[in-house]
């Protein structure tokens, strides 16, 4: 039986015969992609469609050149009356990430709708 540095030796290996590989069929798949591409007149928006995403954006690079915000439910910031009210008169809506008063009373068994409204 092998141990674990014969083990790790082999991967070792296989991972530099599989880089080899790799590095040898690249240029080649990626003719036969770009003659396929050609052949059906694929073009990269259309390759950015399939994959989901948006047309005219470099593939893999973020917007560098404007900040977006991110986007914001209609909801947010609207105040909403509250659905749990813990025992020293604490109250959380239900929105969001749950209270630390409420995280600990369930911690220690209880449920959260012992304590709904």
């Amino acid at each position: 039986m092998s141990n674990l540095v014969d083990i790790q030796q082999q991967i070792a290996k296989l991972q530099k015969q599989a880089s080899d590989i790799r590095a040898k069929e690249f240029d080649k798949t990626i003719k036969d992609i770009l003659a396929q591409m050609r052949a059906f007149g694929i073009t990269l928006k259309d390759l950015q469609q399939a994959m989901g995403k948006r047309p005219g954006r470099a593939a893999g690079k973020t917007a560098a050149k404007k900040s977006v915000a991110p986007r914001r439910s209609s909801q947010a910031g609207k105040t909403v009356a509250a659905k749990y009210r813990g025992p020293n008169g604490e109250s959380w809506s239900g929105r969001g990430l749950m209270p630390k008063w409420l995280a600990a009373l369930v911690a220690q068994g209880r449920r959260k709708e012992e304590f709904a409204v």
